[in-house]
Parts: structure tokens; C-alpha cells; sequence
């Protein structure tokens, strides 16, 4: 044998390089977390008296939308290493739950509060109004009456658009507690009245509108303060049995809460409940926050809607003090 029969080595192959996930994956991560950036800044601006002066909730839930989006944007800056299908799947996945979370940071923009309301927050002689996280109390500068008042708003309103309604009833002498809700959801500040009536004391009655009034029937049923305030709203359920004063105040125009609900409700309330329609209105016109979707048309104005409910309701609070 001649030569040098050993086999010349062959070269390692090039290592393979890493598989990316596609392009469309990719942008369709970073398009989903620039709309929620862009999304919860734009609500943050065009609602921020509501944001900043409503429970801390939705301001936080604001705040994590924009980290949340900003660190995905920052994640997907370059290409990832793509996975299996069940990676894919996750991520899909993943995307479709931040596409339901920017929905519903969109659904839960607060109802901003408008005038007269914003002019009735200023303390004067008459009333001295204060404003924390979750609470907004109006309370008479003289000598207060026994019954005072706590108000659950509507769903997403802002706590201070009923300040105008209100403030007649705390010039009346009644202290007034508006409660801020997380996320403007009743239901979430399930709770509110009783630390108010043993932190107070005296004789209460728990009101709201819309939503809210739901959520004060069961708060009357559980804690059974002297009296129940509904505006534009009815129980859940049959509470014929309450032993408080109730009263109902309705608008014929409401295309939320319908007179043909209302009417349905009386079942559902004790026989002695008093129920006023006032003609003309509508059920934004219970507050100051503007037009509401869904609702009817009114054929009154605010003022004269307001002068009609502060009425009715003023004579609730009589009855029962």
C-alpha cells in the first residue's frame, strides 16, 4: 500500500440556525400591545377628571394596560425563536385575551361628570363637601338632621355627577355619602352602608340610580336601614317585606329603566311604597354626565328634571326622619 490511506476528515456541518417565529405572528403580538398602549392613553385623556377623580381602580387597571403593552412591545422588538404548535396556540391565545382586555378598559370609560354637578362639589356656607378614594360626603354646615343618606351611582358614572341633585338634600340638613365604586360597578362595593351607619350613627337611608339602586335594595334587605331610594331603578328581586319607607322615583322617557320596569317592580316593593313619575324626563337626567346610549329623548330640561327629583326625594327623607 502506497500513500496515506486514512480519510481526509470532513468538515462539521454549519450549525442550523434558529428558527423565528413568522412575520405575522410577530406583528400581530406588537399591533395588539401598541392599541392597548394607545388605547388606555387615550382614555386616560379624554376621561381623566373621571379617572382621576374616581375610585383608584380604574386608574390602576389604566396604568398595568400601559406597562402590560409596553413590555410586550419591548419583548417583540426583535424576531423570537418560534416554538411548536402548541406554543403558537399560546400565544394566540394570548393575544385574544389582551383583544378582551382592551375591550373591556374601553366599556368601563366612566360617564364623566358635567355641570351643574362640577360647580356643586365647591364647599360653601351651606355645605362642606370633602373627597377621598371612595367616598364624596356632603354635609350640612349647620345643625344636621338624624337621617343622613348614602347613594350608590349608576354603572360607570362618575361619583360626582350627582353632586347637583344631592347637595339640596345635604342644604336640607342631611349628611350625604356618594360612594365611589371600583371599575363604576355597584356591585363591587357591595358593603358600603353599614361602616357608614356605625361610624355615624343615627337613622339612614341607602339610595341609587340605575345599577346602583339595585345594589342598594339588597343592601336595604341586609342591613335594614330605615329607608330605600331608588331613582330610574328596581330590586332584583322580591323584597315586599321591607319594613323601611321606600320610595320610586321614575322618568317617563327612560329608555333604560322603562316605565313598563317600574311598573313590573311595585310587585317586588311593600304595598306602601310611594312611586313618582316625573313627566318629561329621561334616566341621564339623575344625574349630570350627558347623553347615555340606550336611553329616550326628554321633553323637560335638566333643571326641571333635577327640581323634580330633589322633590321627591327630599320628601322620602322627611317621612322617614
Amino acid at each position: 500500500m502506497t500513500g496515506d490511506d486514512t480519510a481526509a476528515p470532513h468538515p462539521d456541518p454549519a450549525p442550523e440556525a434558529p428558527r423565528t417565529s413568522p412575520e405575522w405572528e410577530a406583528w400581530t403580538i406588537r399591533g395588539v400591545a401598541a392599541l392597548a398602549v394607545v388605547v388606555a392613553l387615550v382614555l386616560a385623556a379624554v376621561a381623566w377628571g373621571a379617572v382621576v377623580h374616581g375610585h383608584p381602580a380604574y386608574a390602576v387597571m389604566l396604568v398595568l394596560t400601559v406597562v402590560a403593552g409596553g413590555l410586550t412591545l419591548w419583548r417583540w422588538r426583535r424576531p423570537r425563536r418560534a416554538g411548536g404548535a402548541g406554543t403558537l396556540l399560546l400565544r394566540m391565545l394570548g393575544v385574544f385575551a389582551g383583544l378582551a382586555w382592551v375591550a373591556l378598559v374601553a366599556w368601563l370609560k366612566p360617564f364623566g361628570a358635567t355641570e351643574p354637578a362640577l360647580s356643586a362639589m365647591a364647599t360653601d356656607g351651606a355645605v362642606t363637601v370633602t373627597e377621598s378614594a371612595t367616598r364624596i360626603v356632603m354635609e350640612p354646615a349647620g345643625e344636621a338632621a338624624d337621617v343622613s343618606l348614602l347613594f350608590q351611582p349608576g354603572a360607570r358614572v362618575d361619583a360626582r355627577a350627582y353632586a347637583a341633585h344631592l347637595r339640596p338634600l345635604a342644604e336640607a340638613g342631611h349628611t350625604v355619602v356618594i360612594v365611589k365604586e371600583p371599575l363604576g360597578i355597584a356591585f363591587l362595593s357591595m358593603g358600603a352602608l353599614a361602616p357608614e351607619m356605625d361610624e355615624r350613627g343615627g337613622t339612614w337611608v341607602v339610595a341609587g340610580h340605575s345599577l346602583g339602586g339595585t345594589v342598594a335594595a339588597l343592601e336595604a334587605e341586609r342591613e335594614r336601614p330605615a329607608g330605600l331610594l331608588l331613582w330610574g331603578s328596581y330590586p332584583a328581586g322580591d323584597m315586599s317585606s321591607y319594613e323601611g319607607a321606600v320610595a320610586s322615583v321614575s322618568a317617563s322617557e327612560d329608555g333604560l329603566a322603562t316605565p313598563a320596569d317600574i311598573d313590573a317592580s311595585r310587585a317586588d316593593l311593600p304595598g306602601d311604597a310611594v312611586f313618582t313619575e316625573v313627566e318629561g324626563a329621561v334616566h341621564a337626567q339623575f344625574g349630570s354626565y350627558g347623553a347615555q346610549p340606550g336611553d329616550g329623548v326628554p321633553t323637560i330640561s335638566d333643571d326641571e328634571a333635577r327640581d323634580a327629583i330633589v322633590a321627591a326625594s327630599l320628601a322620602l327623607l322627611d317621612a322617614t326622619g
